[in-house]
């Protein structure tokens, strides 16, 4: 982030600060402009990213053809609407077709596109749509699993909400019991 940006992101949050009623010349408050401007750099660094090249950059050449499934993958987003956090956990899967990517670089665009203003329908899609025209596999299953601050700390206040979405392409679209197999072993 340059340093205009920072600067100038950072006295909106003071003005914010007033707004709301605080006092951002008081002491605990000195800093948190510049902080907040520090955390929304970090938070919506996927803009900054392309996940296509990520993943290009460790694909290999492999005959493997069974499906790959890499679970519980960690994801902190902002909610689009309000712009308070949603966090939980991803399972994707694939099936190869004539080339695999290293394992890491699986995160890696999970955190590109959860770093940006999201919503979890969308997430779960440009994940599906990005592994599925990098890497032309049989088919891609995503899975998502996230509770969302916008519903448990504000709007309806329900605490133990979570919400569910999936995308399909391929195979796990077309074959319930390859499907079904994914579905089995991300439980």
């Amino acid at each position: 982030m340059s340093d205009t940006y920072n600067k100038h992101l950072a006295n909106n949050i003071k003005s914010v600060l007033s707004e709301i009623g605080e006092n951002p010349d008081r002491e605990g408050l000195l800093k948190t402009p510049e902080r907040v401007a520090k955390s929304m750099d970090f938070l919506t660094n996927g803009y900054k990213q392309n996940p296509a090249e990520i993943l290009k950059s460790a694909m290999f050449s492999e005959d493997y053809s069974q499906m790959v499934l890499v679970k519980d993958i960690e994801l902190y987003s902002l909610c689009e609407h309000h712009m308070l956090p949603f966090f939980g956990k991803a399972h994707i899967a694939y099936i190869p077709n004539g080339r695999i990517v290293g394992l890491s670089k699986i995160p890696k665009i999970v955190d590109v596109f959860a770093r940006r203003l999201q919503v979890q329908e969308r997430l779960t899609d440009q994940i599906k749509d990005c592994l599925q025209d990098v890497l032309n596999p049989k088919g891609v299953a995503v899975v998502i699993e996230a509770q969302h601050l916008c519903m448990q700390m504000r709007g309806v206040q329900k605490q133990h909400s979570s919400t569910t979405t999936s995308a399909f392409s391929g195979i796990f679209l077309k074959d319930e019991k390859t499907r079904s197999e994914f579905m089995n072993l991300i439980k």
